[in-house]
């Protein structure tokens, strides 16, 4: 199993959603950013210094939200997500080639990671929306 981090980003009531670019396992499929934890790294430490790679960007690492687990071809997914609270909508294309700021209920549109639609329908329950 390997566990990976999430991070939910709010700014002004929306959300950051990334699209995984060419090349990558599941290009072209929409998630949460964050990354693989490594060694002796804790969840937290893992997601801020994820989110500095990926995108940037340094943010507040707020509430643990929920955990997603998914077995793809070969290997089971932890993913664990978390509230984070950025000041900034600026962010880098490092590891994505799309990034879009949504209301809650915009989330439903996108083609989400298997991993990641729980960690969605949990968020938009959280708002009052329907989930898929």
């Amino acid at each position: 199993m390997i566990t990976v981090t999430a991070a939910i980003i709010q700014n002004n009531g929306k959300v950051l959603a990334a699209r995984r670019g060419p090349g990558r396992h599941m290009a072209g499929y929409w998630e949460f950013p964050g990354g693989k934890l490594e060694q002796n790294e804790l969840p937290r430490e893992c997601l801020k210094r994820e989110l500095r790679e990926e995108l940037g960007i340094s943010c507040r690492i707020d509430n643990f939200f929920c955990e997603s687990i998914y077995q793809y071809d070969q290997v089971v997914i932890r993913l664990l997500a978390f509230l984070v609270t950025s000041n900034t909508r600026v962010c880098s294309l490092n590891d994505h080639d799309k990034l879009l700021w949504l209301l809650p209920h915009q989330l439903k549109r996108l083609r989400w990671a298997p991993a990641d639609i729980p960690i969605m329908e949990k968020l938009l329950r959280m708002h009052g929306e329907p989930p898929l």
